[in-house]
């Protein structure tokens, strides 16, 4: 399994989280989004919404009779009722249950960056994981550094 840290610096979470969401839509994958704040996910529920007609994402915050259809789900837990293979964890905060699923997007920014070094170093050297370290160079690309 794949766990991909993306340290937040130039580019806003909610335009690093629908660059994911996009490009796992378009490969026909679902996804788990995460996070313990109710507020945070409704900002992300909006901002998805918010796509455009030619980018618009399907997806709902969990609890509804449709769980299982959504291709992104938006929950403060880690069960997938969409069976998820993904999960985004969106507020910084590592969550164990995140190694369940085949690929993990952490990520994280200046006030979580310690919880990030923490989970880095628990992740070391475990079996069947394998860690990516991505940051914004100075035009804003992402650049795997580890």
């Amino acid at each position: 399994m794949q766990v991909d840290f993306y340290q937040l610096g130039r580019t806003p979470l909610e335009q690093v989280i629908s660059a994911i969401s996009q490009r796992l839509f378009a490969e026909g994958k679902r996804l788990l989004i995460v996070a313990e704040d109710e507020s945070l996910l409704g900002r992300l529920d909006r901002m998805l919404w918010d796509q455009g007609a030619t980018s618009f994402l399907p997806h709902a915050p969990s609890g509804g009779s449709d769980d299982a259809r959504q291709p992104i789900l938006l929950s403060t837990s880690n069960d997938a009722p969409n069976l998820a293979r993904n999960v985004l964890i969106a507020d910084g905060q590592w969550r164990e249950a995140a190694l369940t699923f085949d690929r993990v997007f952490y990520l994280f920014d200046a006030a979580t960056l310690e919880g990030a070094r923490l989970a880095w170093k628990l992740l070391a050297g475990r079996e069947g994981i394998e860690r990516r370290y991505w940051a914004q160079d100075e035009q804003g690309k992402w650049v795997q550094k580890s």
